[in-house]
């Protein structure tokens, strides 16, 4: 019996696995351990403006994300998440983040975005801007006032939520590792699922997807599988003539 078609995923997949035993105490040097990390992503941030600068030119003209462009953004992305996670957006790992733009299949933090075949012409010129504002108002609440468009994923890379409810729920988790050692599960899926809408949000308003970001928290380490939807219900045949 044929049923309503799945929801897809969303193009950008962001996941992290927590260590099962973090240090208690390396959090509170982590900024120091992560400067270099932030230098190399400073410059590879100014790359990524420039490249999607270009990339804008060619979707208005061509309706395509350069290939070439496109890899090197998402591996700036990639790396800025790997730094996060490590650091101050999540304190999921004490695994230190590989210097690298390439996938690295073992590390506990993953990111990558599905190459779009296409893209509208027209949405490249309002899409950044106009469409993604709401979201940058949750962004904002996510990470920090100081967080906007691109800024909002680079301050992210650099160790630092600017102030915003992750940086906070994350200070609350190291304060509960540092006295128990553990990291509390609840915090780790909320800290996620912030991180997920902001990269999503990252990924629409730098023009690599037209998939709209959802109002929606998917929470956890693991990126939500799609799901049928709640309100479609199951087509049923038509009666046969007896």
């Amino acid at each position: 019996m044929p049923t309503a078609p799945a929801a897809s995923a969303y193009p950008l997949h962001i996941e992290g696995a927590v260590d099962p035993a973090p240090s208690r105490a390396l959090w509170l040097v982590k900024w120091v351990l992560v400067i270099p990390h932030v230098i190399v992503l400073v410059f590879l941030w100014i790359a990524f403006v420039g490249a999607t600068v270009v990339a804008f030119v060619s979707i208005l003209s061509t309706g395509r994300y350069p290939r070439a462009l496109f890899d090197f953004n998402v591996g700036v992305l990639r790396w800025t998440w790997r730094v996060g996670f490590y650091s101050y957006s999540a304190l999921g790992t004490d695994r230190y983040p590989p210097f690298t733009l390439a996938d690295v299949p073992d590390y506990p933090a993953q990111l990558n975005v599905e190459y779009p075949r296409a893209l509208s012409r027209g949405l490249v010129l309002v899409k950044w801007w106009l469409l993604a504002l709401p979201h940058y108002f949750v962004v904002a609440v996510f990470a920090g006032g100081a967080w906007a468009g691109l800024n909002a994923a680079s301050d992210n890379g650099g160790g630092s939520s600017g102030g915003g409810l992750i940086f906070l729920l994350v200070l609350i988790a190291g304060i509960v590792l540092l006295f128990t050692g553990r990291y509390p599960k609840a915090i780790f899926d909320f800290v996620m699922g912030m991180n997920r809408w902001v990269f999503r949000v990252a990924a629409y308003a730098t023009l690599m997807t037209d998939q709209y970001p959802p109002f929606r928290l998917d929470m956890g380490g693991s990126e939500p599988p799609p799901s049928s939807s709640p309100t479609a219900a199951p087509m049923t045949p038509a009666p046969t003539a007896s």
